[in-house]
This record gives C-alpha cells, structure tokens and sequence, in this order.
C-alpha cells in the first residue's frame, strides 16, 4: 500500500486525518446546501422577474390598444419593437405577445413571428396568471403567461421568461464565490486542526492509542509497586500525583490531590525541601517517627512546570548506624583502654625489674581499685546492662578526651525495668546526648559530665548536664531541629533523633541553661509494663 494511504499510527496522526475528513464533509455537505439553496432561490427570483415583465406588459395600454385593433391591420409592426425594448430593458430572455389562439405577434426571432405559442396557455385563456418550465424554441426556460383583459374577456396573452441556461450562468456566478468560500473554510479548519494536533503529537510524544493505554497501565503498576515514596508537584506546588509508598512514608491519609505542599502538616525542614526551586540531593529529613532521605528534581522542559520527589526510608538504616557508631565507639575505648593497660603493665613489670615488688603490688592495686569503682558505680546508679555498658564505653572516650564522666547520686538502678522501650532507642538517646555533650566540653578546662538514669513512675528520666559554655540565646527550643549544630555543615541530626524518639514513645525531650554554664538535656520516656504471662 502506497505510504500516503496507510492510516497513520500516533494518536495525533489518526485525530488529524479524522478531523481533516470532518471538515471536508461539513464543508463540501455545506456547499451542496448552499448549492441547492442558491439554484432555488435563482428560479424564484426568475419567477419573480417573467411574471413582473409580463403583467406589466399586460398592463399596458398602448398594447392594449393595438391588441384591440389587431383587425384592421398586422399587430407586430407595433408590438414587436415595443417587447424587444421591455426584453433588453428587464432583462428578461423574451417577450412574447400573442392571439388567444396561440399565434405569435412578437417573438426575439422574427422569422418566429406569426407562429403557434410553444407552451400551455390554457390557464391563461380563462384569465388565470400561472408559471411553467417548458422548452420553447430558446430552450427550457421559466415563464410566466398572463393574459390580456378587455371587458372581462380574453384578447391576447403576453408571456415573458428566461432561459435555464441564462439562470445557470448566473448561478455559476454565484458558485465561483461560493467555491472560493468552501475552499478557504477547508484550508483554514485543515491548518487550524494541523496546528492542535501537532501541539497534541510533541505532548502524546507520537504514540498511537494502544501505546499510550500500555504506558498508562505501566505507569500504574510501576507508581504502587516501587518501595520508595513518590510525589509529582505542578508549578504552584500541589500534590498531583502520591504512590502508596509516599503516603505511608509522610503519614498521609485520604485523597489529597490537589493540596499544597504547604498544608499538609509536615515539619517545616521537609516542607521547605518539598517547596524548593532547586534539586535536593540524599537530603536527610525526620517526620514523626520516621528518619527519610530525599531526592527532588525539577520537571524538564522549561518554565516552573513542576518537580518530582522520591523518598527513601532510613529510619532502620539511621538506627543501625547508630548502633553501629555506638560499637566503633566501644572499639575506641577498649583500644584507649588496652593502650592504658598496656603502659600500667608495663610500669608494673619495670618496677618488679627492679625489684621494687611492693610498690608495683602498690600501683596496680590503684589502678585495680579505681577503675572497678568507676564500673561500680556506674552499675550500681544505672542497672540496665545495655546503659551501662554505653556509660562505660562513653566513660572511656571521654576520658580520653579530657572529660570526666559521672553518674549522678540521685540515680537509681533500672535493672530492665524499661518495659516496652527498645534497647535501640535508650541507646540513640542516651548516646548522642552523650556525644553532644563530649563534642560541646572538648578543650574546656575542668570538663565534666553528670549522669542522670531513673525510673520514675510510669517512666524513665535520662538527664545530661555539663559545665560547657552552655546555649546560644534562645536556642533552647530549636537545638532539636534537623539541621540545627554548633559544629558546622552537614551536622545536627543527633539532637533531632533524640526528639523523634520521645515524641514516637509518647515522651518528651527539653534542653535549658544551666545557673553557672553549662546546658542540661532531659528525656522523659513512658514505660507500658510488659504483660506477666
């Protein structure tokens, strides 16, 4: 088949070529209505222009008078310049005066003079005006006979018409005009129709129906199945398309198409990324009880058309890495630790060397001694066994930093009373209150930390104070934003942790001045008593 006869494949191409051959049909159904309108109305006005000719003619009393006096001599030396002079005049194909028995006094040929009428004048001779399509010696023509009155009888009739060809001529006329028309409408609805469909091939990207209907339904698919959060926002920043993912990610219920980012009630770190004009690249974000990175990226094509977001949950991850610092910290201290061992076992074995048995018994009895009274104290005040091997490893990197690390008095044994709280929280909470702390009393002459751990009543207080340099003015509140840090880029997360971990237990984190220097963080976290079996 000949290229340009294959229907066309894309969308656009087949929209086209059907609203091409709508607009011929409209058009050309147009112009044979207007065709046949226009042949009609030429006839009437036809009608209208023989009738007007021949009563007038009819009418007039100098042919009345020469008609009265056809007796006394030929009637068409008088009449016949007269009806030629009506004919060129009016405009009419001719005029024809005749007898009541049908012979011609005038005719536009003269050699047709004096011979019988062609046509019907029956309707005529009882003094009746009538109109007829008949073929008469100039062909088929309208005319109109009307008949010449004298006293109530009938002494002649006049008939005046015009030719169909003089008719057709005319129209044709008329249907140049009009083809002219029909041939602008058609080419102003093709270029209009070519103008939408190539606007809707670049956005259909030339696929046909099926391929367009395939990519819904692997648009679909793809958008419920993928693990990660999705959102497309438009150019004033509404919600326009969300997966399932996105929803359980933000916390998100009910048909929310539409919404702007601003009004969906998340913290305002993550709205302002969901707001922002340029690309976010792994951005770490918390919400609630989640910790989420986030990707955004603006829609290409130009303009402010919209941008796309995916988010990555990381809260287990961000948990994890916890842990995992926690251990590469407990790994530091058992090397701080081994490296002091080593140089106390070393004094040791010099001074036995030199055979000073009783002091080297002396020194390692002190060492002995202080470093079982800091273990017990710290089992005795904290009880939990994950608390207090942190407060231990935590101990050590202090330590090692120039910090001393207490348990307060005031603190009482848990012994694993902490109930439904995951050994994995009390270990980010407690952890990077402790990190904030050692970070914030590096290089500060007489550096110290006190510990507070103890069970209240249906709850655990863990509070931690310094004597560092304390707060910024009225920071008290926003050192648990993300992204908040007194330690430059790229920090703050450790503080926000602390709080999503109270707040997802139902508790409550609160930072304040401390008389004197130094800052004082208190996490409160409720404990539902594990059911006895």
């Amino acid at each position: 088949m000949p290229r340009f006869l294959r229907p066309p494949r894309s969308l656009a191409g087949q929209l086209f070529a059907m609203q091409v051959l709508l607009v011929a049909v409209v058009v050309a159904g147009c112009a044979v209505f207007a065709y046949a309108t226009a042949r009609g109305q030429a006839e009437e006005a036809a009608r209208r222009q023989a009738g007007a000719v021949a009563r007038a003619v009819a009418d007039s009393p100098s042919v009345h008078e020469t008609v009265r006096g056809a007796g006394r001599g030929d009637p068409s030396a008088a009449l016949q310049p007269y009806a030629e002079r009506v004919r060129v005049d009016s405009g009419v194909d001719f005029v024809t005066i005749m007898a009541p028995d049908g012979r011609r006094w005038t005719h536009p040929d003269p050699r047709r003079i004096g011979e019988p009428y062609m046509g019907n004048t029956a309707r005529a001779l009882r003094g009746e005006t009538f109109s007829e399509t008949y073929t008469g010696t100039l062909g088929p023509s309208i005319r109109v006979v009307t008949p010449l009155m004298d006293g109530g009888r009938v002494i002649g009739m006049v008939s005046a018409g015009i030719t169909v060809r003089a008719i057709s001529a005319r129209l044709a006329r008329q249907l140049s005009v009009l083809a002219w028309v029909a041939v602008g409408a058609l080419a102003l609805g093709g270029a209009g129709t070519y103008v939408v469909n190539a606007r809707l091939r670049r956005h259909t990207h030339g696929m046909n129906a099926a391929e367009l209907s395939r990519m819904y339904d692997y648009h679909q698919a793809a958008l419920h199945g993928v693990r990660e959060g999705l959102l497309m926002l438009d150019g004033q920043r509404r919600i326009t398309l969300i997966n399932d993912a996105g929803r359980e990610l933000l916390g998100l219920r009910g048909d929310i198409r539409g919404t702007g980012a601003a009004d969906l009630g998340l913290p305002a770190p993550l709205t302002g990324a969901l707001l922002a004009d340029r690309p976010r690249v792994d951005e770490v974000h918390l919400t609630a009880d989640r910790v989420l990175v986030l990707n955004s990226s603006p829609v290409a094509g130009g303009g402010r058309r919209g941008t796309v977001v995916t988010l990555r949950d990381h809260t287990e991850l961000q948990s994890l890495t916890g842990e995992l610092d926690q251990e590469r910290g407990f790994t530091e201290a058992l090397r701080s630790q081994a490296h002091e061992a080593a140089n106390r076992l070393h004094t040791v074995v010099s001074l036995i060397e030199l055979g000073r048995a009783d002091e080297a018994v002396e020194f390692a009895t002190a060492e002995l001694e202080l470093a079982q009274a800091l273990t017990d104290e710290v089992v005795t005040g904290v009880g939990e066994p994950v608390l207090v091997a942190l407060l231990l490893g935590k101990a050590a990197q202090a330590h090692e930093r120039g910090v001393a690390l207490v348990v307060t008095p005031d603190s009482r044994a848990v012994d694993g009373r902490t109930g439904s709280l995951p050994a994995r929280d009390l270990v980010t909470v407690l952890g990077n209150l402790l990190d904030n702390a050692v970070d914030a009393l590096t290089g500060v002459p007489g550096a110290r930390i006190a510990v507070t751990v103890r069970p209240e009543e249906d709850g655990l207080l863990l509070r931690v104070t310094d004597n560092g340099p304390g707060l910024p003015t009225g920071a008290a509140t926003d050192v648990f934003l993300r992204g908040w840090s007194g330690k430059g880029e790229g920090r703050g997360l450790g503080l926000a942790l602390v709080r999503q971990v109270a707040h997802r237990h139902g508790g409550s984190a609160v930072a304040a001045e401390v008389p004197g220097g130094g800052a004082e963080f208190t996490v409160r976290l409720p404990m539902r008593r594990e059911p006895t079996p």
